[in-house]
């Protein structure tokens, strides 16, 4: 995680906190339409409300406050505790699952950060790929894992729990995250998830579970 400098104002507990998330909501708007490059630490401090002087207390420039949005996004989606307890089966865990992390993925103000980060991702290669491993690789992998202690118990077959866990989460997104992400489209209603959802773990199941002689 970012570390923030040495305060010298000696702000502490929910002040320190409600300012920092202050400036981050302001560089967030600014890295939006301005890009990296356009902005400047002055214009992120006047989106902000703060000084200058305050900004530069925090952070010491935009690449570590550019790194610091795409920390609070993984944190934020790390707060959502996905079920892949071993103990429950496909049927009940699917499609939960991907209620869970549609909603979480195309929440309001949640698409923000993705698109900052997929704009600076080719100047801040590093930046991206923190972000890709520690957010959807790490998801990835728990549904696989978890996908691997049920593929006996529940009549799967799977060579590939990895790919399959892949195919899951994109046929969730479709019609969804991308009209969303671009901005064509708000965030979806808890019904279209439900509808999207529901019929990517009926495809998921012809694929992938044993057919009954």
């Amino acid at each position: 995680m970012v570390a923030i400098q040495q305060n010298p104002l000696h702000i502490v507990g929910d002040e320190d906190s409600s300012k920092r998330r202050q400036i981050l909501d302001g560089a967030r708007k600014v890295f939006m339409d301005l890009g990296f490059d356009g902005a400047s630490m002055g214009e992120i401090a006047r989106s902000a409300g703060v000084s200058k002087g305050t900004l530069y207390v925090y952070f010491a420039d935009k690449s570590r406050l550019f790194e610091a949005i795409v920390e609070a996004e993984k944190i934020e989606q790390g707060k959502t505790a996905f079920n892949f307890d071993p103990g429950r089966d496909v049927d009940t865990t699917l499609p939960e699952f991907g209620r869970a992390y549609i909603t979480l993925l195309c929440r309001p103000g949640g698409g923000s950060a993705i698109r900052t980060v997929m704009a600076i991702a080719e100047r801040m290669p590093d930046v991206g790929t923190r972000f890709y491993q520690h957010v959807i690789v790490a998801t990835v992998d728990r549904f696989a894992a978890y996908l691997d202690a049920r593929v006996e118990l529940d009549g799967l077959v799977i060579d590939d729990t990895q790919l399959a866990a892949w195919q899951f989460m994109q046929m969730c997104q479709a019609t969804l995250f991308q009209a969303f992400i671009f901005q064509a489209a708000p965030s979806p209603s808890p019904e279209r998830i439900a509808a999207v959802v529901d019929s990517a773990t009926r495809v998921f199941f012809a694929a992938y579970r044993k057919q009954a002689d």
